[in-house]
């Protein structure tokens, strides 16, 4: 059976998956923006939250969204790199092969077409 396709924002390791992600803390409200092409070629996802970022707080808020929007406990969300940075890596911990739909489909509204 073929593996899933994933955004170009993420990619398959194995034990989960990675996001590449570009944080805007302070914002009006916590949001998706969409998948943003970054300066050095890659893909990011782009996501806004209310939270400023002072001791975590922005971190917190984008696990609890990245959650949310996958149907995932924020349990399985780490952030890889990035924590004091606007760009993050973010990972799910799983079997790549059952979060590879999730996050596709929680992803769609805002996929770039390759």
């Amino acid at each position: 059976m073929a593996e899933a396709p994933l955004p170009a924002c993420c990619s398959r390791g194995s034990d989960g998956i990675k996001i590449a992600v570009r944080l805007k803390p302070r914002a009006s409200a916590e949001r998706v923006i969409g998948l943003r092409r970054e300066a050095d070629g890659g893909v990011a996802l782009a996501v806004a939250v209310t939270a400023p970022p002072v001791d975590g707080k922005a971190n917190a808020a984008l696990i609890r969204l990245l959650a949310k929007l996958f149907h995932l406990p924020a349990r399985d969300f780490s952030l890889a790199l990035g924590a004091g940075d606007r760009r993050k890596l973010v990972e799910v911990a799983g079997d790549p092969a059952r979060l590879a739909p999730l996050i596709s489909e929680g992803l769609r509204p805002w996929s770039i077409p390759e």
